[in-house]
């Protein structure tokens, strides 16, 4: 019954730990940006969009699909970083395991 106590405790240890991380991805950002720094795109670790930033320059009325595609790309390379920032953190908890709803 020890064992299993002492597992216990460390379940809880880590669970602890799991949530100050997870805390911490809130606090955290990420910055992605397209077209040559045309359009940047601030994310947090919750995958949350905080901030877009367009260059004047990139604006042409005439050419809004252009725009268009940079602000998307600039996004999803964002998302894409916060994924790699929530594997960086979480990763030593799950050690590769892909737990459905963990993150």
């Amino acid at each position: 019954m020890k064992n299993m106590g002492n597992m216990m405790k460390q379940m809880q240890k880590m669970q602890k730990e799991m949530t100050k991380a997870q805390e911490q991805l809130k606090e955290e950002t990420v910055e992605a940006t397209a077209g040559g720094g045309m359009v940047t795109v601030v994310a947090s670790g919750e995958k949350k969009i905080l901030d877009i930033k367009i260059n004047e320059e990139v604006v042409d009325p005439d050419d809004i699909e252009m725009l268009q595609d940079l602000v998307l790309a600039a996004t999803n390379e964002a998302l894409v970083k916060v994924d790699e920032l929530v594997n960086e953190k979480m990763g030593k908890f799950t050690k590769g395991m892909n737990i459905p709803g963990m993150f």
